[in-house]
């Protein structure tokens, strides 16, 4: 029975950190499983994901960055091609490769993140919701988001 629970550990390390490898490689090198139906299934993971990680930029009760992170992912294995665009999309690939290359969230975009995330919560506690537990789990989760956000790196711009 120790024999098997090694085994199943050293696998579970092995996949997870060949997908850390596959993150923090910068090379356009990817591993692309062979497997066509496994293929098909992490290409459609990869895109529920990123659907997350739209509306994670709308809503602030869902993170963006670790859905985008999924996402690329199993496109790094699934598809060259999906994972190429995902990484070069205006809109998406910079949270992906400053979070990669750890260079962190541009400043403005904390100050949005946060501001949508307060505005939102209080809308929500003022107009929609009536139970006082929900409110107070509803502001323990904007504080927990507002201080995940703020001790996030703050990204450098360079000045044009």
């Amino acid at each position: 029975m120790q024999l098997s629970k090694e085994v199943t550990t050293n696998l579970f390390n092995k996949s997870y950190i060949s997908v850390a490898e596959d993150m923090l490689n910068t090379s356009n090198e990817r591993k692309i499983i062979s497997n066509k139906i496994f293929r098909y299934i992490l290409i459609i993971a990869g895109t529920i994901f990123l659907g997350f990680g739209i509306i994670g930029i709308f809503l602030p009760i869902l993170p963006t960055t670790p859905f985008l992170l999924l996402s690329a992912a199993c496109y790094a294995r699934g598809s060259q091609r999906f994972y190429n665009w995902l990484i070069n999309n205006k809109w998406f690939g910079n949270y992906i490769k400053n979070y990669r290359e750890g260079r962190g969230v541009p400043l403005k975009f904390k100050i949005f993140t946060i501001s949508l995330l307060w505005l939102t919560i209080l809308y929500s506690i003022y107009f929609i919701i009536n139970n006082s537990w929900i409110e107070i789990v509803l502001i323990m989760i904007a504080i927990g988001v507002t201080i995940h956000i703020v001790t996030i790196k703050t990204l450098k711009q360079k000045n044009s």
